[in-house]
């Protein structure tokens, strides 16, 4: 699908977005639409939303790697809600060639804090060495890099929305492609929007109570490698897997 309904948006720029909304330290809330509801939300907030152009695209294309111990501690963690958790992914960027090593973690409110450095494109299936010293000083866990190998694949469109009035921001990701390192895949045909702000909710979250869409623990990361390997505690997503993906 293509995301027309944001080529109608006014545009902004990469450095005007990290200018203005960046936040690498922030609230996340994810919702599942379909592409009619996607658009709705978009026509109803044309007069307010830019969209992020570069070089004459509005959508781009995703690639990331994630990164997880043998027995998948970092999936486990995130499955049973430990307070401070971590996932490590190196991302391609496939239209600019470009990659970032990246670690999320979570704060003790919730929040989300993102942690990221530049990275070889050649060499995004290994963190090396500067990458484990990176990650390990980011996690603050001495020898959690040389644990970690490449666990799990995302492939996804992208394209990001913004609200200059709040600093608010939105990703909205369509064509979603899941593969584990021994090839099995799941797809998603829906659509994942992800509000970024500070603490308080923004118009996009409002727009989506309004009709029926409440935030979503769903990870492409975590929800899929749980839909893959059922011996893998998924709890949290079990609803999420039910509704949403089809293997």
């Amino acid at each position: 699908m293509t995301l027309d309904a944001v080529a109608r948006l006014r545009t902004v720029s990469l450095d005007e977005l990290n200018r203005s909304a960046d936040l690498l330290t922030r609230t996340d809330r994810k919702y599942v639409v379909d592409h009619v509801g996607l658009h709705a939300l978009l026509a109803d907030h044309a007069d307010r939303l830019v969209s992020l152009e570069i070089d004459g695209r509005r959508s781009f294309r995703y690639r990331s790697l994630y990164f997880d111990t043998p027995d998948v501690a970092l999936h486990r963690a995130a499955a049973t809600d430990r307070r401070h958790r971590v996932k490590v992914r190196t991302r391609v960027y496939d239209d600019t060639g470009t990659a970032m090593l990246e670690v999320k973690a979570k704060d003790g409110r919730g929040r989300t804090v993102k942690h990221r450095q530049p990275h070889d494109l050649d060499r995004v299936a290994e963190l090396g060495d500067d990458g484990m010293t990176f990650v390990d000083g980011v996690t603050r866990s001495p020898g959690l890099a040389a644990s970690l190998v490449p666990t799990l694949e995302t492939r996804y469109r992208r394209a990001t929305v913004v609200d200059p009035v709040t600093d608010s921001r939105a990703t909205i990701d369509v064509d979603l492609v899941c593969t584990h390192v021994d090839g099995r895949s799941v797809a998603f045909d829906k659509v994942i929007v992800e509000t970024k702000s500070d603490l308080t909710p923004g118009p996009l979250d409002r727009w989506m109570w309004r009709h029926g869409h409440r935030p979503e623990p769903i990870s492409k990361y975590c929800t899929a490698l749980a839909l893959l390997d059922p011996a893998l505690p998924g709890n949290k997503w079990h609803r999420t897997i039910a509704r949403h993906f089809a293997a």
